[in-house]
C-alpha cells in the first residue's frame, strides 16, 4: 500500500452515469492483484471529507495505467466526474484482499459473475485467468439496456452472458438464472466462481452454492471509512466455525471465500 498522485488521462461516460476514468502514475505498478481497490479523494478541498472505494477495473503494468469504473451518484463521485485529463488524483492503494488465482491451471473453468458496477474488478481477473491458460465465462447482471458495460471487454477472454431485469439485453432476470444446464453453466460444467455485485446478488449466489462443495468467492460492495482495518466501518459477521467473529471488510477482504461470511 502507498499513497501518490496519479494523472488523468481520460475520464468518460460508458453507461448511465457510470464513468471509466484512467489515470496513470507509477503508484500503479504495485496493482498486480485483482479484486483490491483504492481510496480516492475525489475533490481537492475537505468537502467531501471521505476517500470513496473504488475496485480496479484494469491495469496496464508497463505503461503505468490504471482503469476505474465507478458510478456518479454521490457528492464524492460527481466531483470526481467532473476531472479533466491532465488533472491530479488523491490515490492510496491499492488496498485489501483480492481474487485468489494462485493455484488456477490450464483447463480449469473459471465463472465470473458481476453484477452494475460489481462487475469492473472482473476485467482484470479475466485477464489474469486466461494469461493461465483458464476457460473464462462472464455472467453480468443489469437494470437495463442502457446500463450494461464492459460486455465488449470481457468478451476479449471469453464467452459473455448478460441479463438484464427488464428484458431490453440478454435474457430477461438476473444472473442466477443464468447459472444453470440451458447455457452450460450448471455447477458440473466449471471450477470455479468469482463474484461481485450488490448484497441481493451474492447472498443469492451464496444460498445457490453454499450446500455444494464448489470453490466460489464473493467480492463484498460495502461503505467505508479509513480502507485499511481501523474504524470498523465496515465489518461483516464471519461464519460459523470461522477464525474470527467478524470481518473487516476493507482490510480481510473484499474477497472472501463464499462460506466464510454471513450475508
Amino acid at each position: 500500500m502507498d499513497k501518490g498522485h496519479l494523472k488523468v488521462l481520460e475520464n468518460e461516460p460508458v453507461a448511465d452515469r457510470v464513468f471509466r476514468i484512467r489515470l496513470q502514475g507509477d503508484l500503479v505498478q504495485q496493482m498486480e492483484n485483482p479484486g483490491q481497490f483504492v481510496h480516492v479523494k475525489c475533490g481537492p478541498g475537505i468537502d467531501p471529507l471521505l476517500r470513496r472505494p473504488i475496485s480496479i477495473s484494469d491495469v496496464n503494468l508497463e505503461e503505468g495505467i490504471l482503469d476505474m469504473i465507478y458510478r456518479a451518484e454521490g457528492s464524492g463521485t460527481k466531483i470526481l466526474s467532473e476531472a479533466v485529463p491532465g488533472a491530479l488524483v488523491d490515490v492510496l492503494g491499492p488496498l485489501g484482499q483480492g481474487f485468489p488465482v494462485e493455484g488456477r491451471k490450464t483447463g480449469d473453468h473459471a465463472v465470473l459473475v458481476g453484477g452494475g458496477v460489481g462487475v469492473p474488478p472482473l476485467l482484470y481477473l479475466a485477464k489474469q485467468l486466461v494469461d493461465k491458460g483458464v476457460k473464462v465465462t462472464s455472467v453480468i447482471g443489469f437494470g437495463t439496456a442502457n446500463q450494461v458495460f464492459l460486455e465488449k471487454e470481457l468478451g476479449q477472454y471469453g464467452k459473455v452472458h448478460v441479463a438484464t431485469i427488464d428484458g431490453s439485453k440478454g435474457i430477461q432476470g438476473v444472473v442466477t438464472d443464468i447459472l444453470n444446464e440451458q447455457f452450460g453453466l450448471s455447477p458440473s460444467e466449471w471450477d470455479v466462481l468469482y463474484s461481485c455485485g450488490p448484497l441481493p446478488m451474492l447472498k443469492a449466489l451464496q444460498v445457490k452454492f453454499q450446500e455444494t462443495d464448489k470453490e466460489a468467492y464473493l467480492s463484498l460492495e460495502q461503505r467505508m471509512g479509513c480502507g485499511v482495518g481501523a474504524c470498523l466501518a465496515c465489518v461483516c459477521s464471519a461464519a460459523e466455525g470461522s477464525e474470527k467473529s467478524y470481518y473487516k471488510i476493507c482490510s480481510d477482504g473484499p474477497v472472501f471465500p463464499l462460506r466464510e461470511v454471513v450475508l
